[in-house]
């Protein structure tokens, strides 16, 4: 009795945080593989390895991964409980890869390269150019398909505990 009144309670408040962690990790590695063959089709992974010192496309590449398993926790973590139809994961991923297109490349890669307030202005200021509007389709592609994954991963967990609690 009280099992199932636990379990109806965490129906209600959604997807535990352990398990968004997971969905958002599995999706961010899905939107991070393909995001970075984008990356390594117009060559900028070197440019990516810059950041820890280096300028192998490998290095760039195994960066880039870490990046996406990060951000993709946080998006399971941030907005994983609001994602709960492949329409809403899909909205919200497109929405934090904008985010993720505004923070990254234009804030955060230019503080990492040292580049200061300058090297921001800078990037703001080419936002419309070809090769950041190419970094925006990436960012878009990144969250899509991290928002789909996650719904994926975690209606598929829920549906499998609930069968599992109704067995």
């Amino acid at each position: 009795m009280a099992t199932a009144a636990r379990r109806e309670g965490e129906e209600r408040a959604g997807v535990p945080w352990a398990q968004r962690l997971v969905a958002g990790i599995i999706g961010g590695v899905v939107g991070g593989l393909a995001f970075g063959a984008l990356m390594a089709m117009m060559g900028m992974l070197p440019m990516v390895a810059s950041i820890v010192g280096s300028k192998s496309a490998v290095v760039g590449f195994v960066y880039h991964m870490f990046n996406s398993v990060v951000i993709g926790a946080l998006f399971g973590l941030i907005v994983g409980s609001l994602s709960r139809t492949y329409a809403k994961g899909a909205m919200f991923g497109l929405l934090y890869g904008v985010v993720w297109w505004v923070l990254g490349p234009m804030i955060l890669m230019p503080l990492l390269l040292g580049m200061g307030s300058e090297g921001i202005a800078s990037q703001f200021g080419a936002a419309l150019s070809a090769p950041m509007l190419m970094s925006l389709l990436g960012h878009l592609i990144y969250g899509v398909l991290t928002g789909l994954v996650y719904v994926a991963y975690a209606t598929s967990r829920s549906a499998r505990s609930s069968a599992r609690g109704t067995a």
